[in-house]
């Protein structure tokens, strides 16, 4: 009986080396695969469609590495496509194994590459670019690799005109579809009249019409969908309209809340009332 409980004893003290040995392992390779050197500053980007992109990826600094070290190697990738979107090998571009989808359109930035920046420029964005990108870095301190989810849609600035007691906004490019929604300077829906005309790709031409208006008055026009909001205040002067409009886009999976256009635009109607 004692030599049976001994053996009972020393088999449960090897199991728990074993498992925990195991255990250890599984921590290690976990913790290896998700420090990767490798980062981006902005992992679900929205580009405007027909417009350029960059999307982000570079080296991580390190006190000790910091941002010196020497890329070997870039790759970029897209999650279902043949071929590859870029590839920088011994200093130059090699793109023998570029998909013809995306000839012409990429480059990476030549004086940022010996900083340890391989963002990749994908210039006239369309939408079939929407999709998961990887970026593999290979440098003399390290490496790994960074996805980056780019989705695709049009937006642009809102344009306002007005005439009698009419504020008309127009907002040239929008998909996918978008709501439109009218607020007076203390946030209170207002009741506009919209009309939303595709082009013969899909595009909508918002045009919204409220009424009626005071001179003095500033009233917001919300145009949004599930990537894209554009929240233009305008503002009636005696002899036009002066207008901001600023861009909030939807950070889905990112880690973001939100991510704001860097750029605020102002803009003054030219045009009078009667």
């Amino acid at each position: 009986m004692a030599s049976l409980g001994k053996i009972i004893f020393w088999s449960m003290i090897i199991l728990i080396v074993v498992f925990t040995a195991a255990l250890i392992l599984i921590l290690a390779l976990t913790l290896s695969g998700s420090q990767s050197d490798v980062e981006s500053s902005n992992r679900s980007p929205i580009a405007n469609l027909g417009k350029d992109v960059l999307l982000s990826c570079y080296i991580r600094s390190s006190s000790e590495a910091g941002a010196q070290a020497s890329i070997v190697a870039i790759t970029w990738r897209k999650e279902g496509l043949s071929g590859l979107v870029y590839q920088y090998q011994n200093g130059a571009a090699n793109l023998e194994n570029q998909n013809l989808g995306f000839r012409g359109r990429t480059e990476l930035l030549p004086d940022a590459i010996t900083s340890g920046n391989a963002s990749l420029l994908l210039r006239s964005v369309r939408k079939s670019d929407d999709g998961v990108y990887s970026c593999e870095v290979i440098s003399s301190s390290g490496g790994g690799t960074v996805s980056i989810h780019l989705r695709t849609a049009a937006f642009s600035e809102t344009n306002f005109t007005t005439t009698k007691d009419i504020l008309i906004a127009d907002g040239a490019r929008w998909l996918p579809k978008p709501n439109v929604t009218w607020l007076d300077h203390d946030g209170n829906i207002l009741n506009g009249t919209t009309t939303l005309s595709p082009n013969f790709v899909g595009i909508f031409h918002v045009v919204s019409t409220l009424q009626p208006v005071t001179v003095r008055g500033t009233y917001t026009c919300r145009i949004e969908n599930d990537l894209v909001t554009a929240n233009s205040e305008a503002t009636l002067t005696g002899s036009g309209v002066s207008a901001r409009t600023y861009f909030i886009f939807s950070a889905a999976a990112s880690t973001l809340t939100s991510t704001y256009l860097n750029i605020m635009t102002s803009v003054l109607c030219v045009c009078y009332l009667t």
